[in-house]
């Protein structure tokens, strides 16, 4: 038996947690003196502190952890792993963006121009037949793992679809969380509605304001304000409907982002 200071030394643990691992259940010590509260832990516990030392250095907490040991069963211990994996990298994926919007914050700051100007045109959109999803996803940045259903879903169902594919936002505002998004790829083929998928035919925008964005998906943010810009000039039209992205050379077709093309369009009515 060991001393909780001597345990501490030969497990490289400090006491510190050792005594917070004994608080929270995790590891109890072997004994506890009675009198003097001393606490002595034995060799065979060394195994089940290097287990929790190993969950806790893969980011489980200690209510994970603690659930974790209740299972002999390593299948267990894997799947919990695998949903830690998981998380981290959706985790990795928010703070890359996060990042991204730092560098754009610093860029615009450090310019000495920081208004990117966009060429706004105007265009009629008609009607097309597409194969439609429309789903309510977590964020923007979630779009693309909508995509990736809709490549599964043509795939599986040997479904003819043209390159020609948009996004349509249903909300009539900005969102930062639960996005309203339709994904739609044009489609002579007509079936049966299943899986979330609908075959049907969009709505003709007579005005639709377009403008071009190259480079990078955080350039977006931009054209949108440039197409404020260009609203506030023209008073004669005002917004209408659900505005629309088409993303024409995206990750799919380009190893460089600074080559990436989308398409933004918002749809516009004449003012009274």
């Amino acid at each position: 038996m060991f001393k909780i200071g001597e345990f501490s030394k030969l497990t490289q643990v400090s006491i510190r947690m050792l005594r917070y691992y004994d608080e929270t259940g995790l590891l109890k010590p072997e004994q506890t003196n009675p009198y003097t509260g001393y606490r002595m832990y034995s060799a065979d516990q060394i195994p089940l502190l290097n287990k929790i030392l190993f969950l806790r250095d893969s980011g489980f907490n200690v209510t994970e952890i603690s659930e974790a040991l209740k299972h002999s069963s390593s299948d267990f211990i894997l799947r919990q792993f695998e949903r830690k994996q998981a998380e981290i990298k959706e985790n990795i994926l928010s703070e890359q963006a996060k990042l991204k919007k730092i560098e754009l914050a610093q860029k615009n700051i450090l310019s000495d121009k920081n208004e990117m100007h966009y060429q706004v045109s105007l265009k009629s959109v008609p009607s097309y037949h597409v194969l439609s999803l429309r789903k309510i996803i977590p964020d923007y940045y979630a779009e693309s793992k909508l995509w990736q259903e809709m490549s599964r879903f043509v795939t599986k169902h040997r479904i003819s679809v043209s390159q020609d594919t948009f996004s349509i936002y249903h909300d009539p505002d900005y969102r930062e969380k639960d996005v309203d998004v339709e994904l739609c790829a044009l489609t002579e083929k007509t079936g049966d509605n299943r899986e979330g998928f609908v075959y049907r035919e969009t709505e003709p925008v007579p005005v639709m304001a377009c403008s071009m964005v190259y480079g990078p998906f955080e350039n977006i943010a931009g054209a949108y304000l440039s197409m404020a810009d260009w609203l506030q000039k023209h008073s004669l039209y005002r917004m209408t409907g659900q505005s629309r992205q088409i993303v024409h050379r995206g990750p799919w077709n380009e190893n460089n982002s600074r080559n990436y093309l989308t398409e933004i369009q918002i749809p516009l009515e004449e003012t009274t």
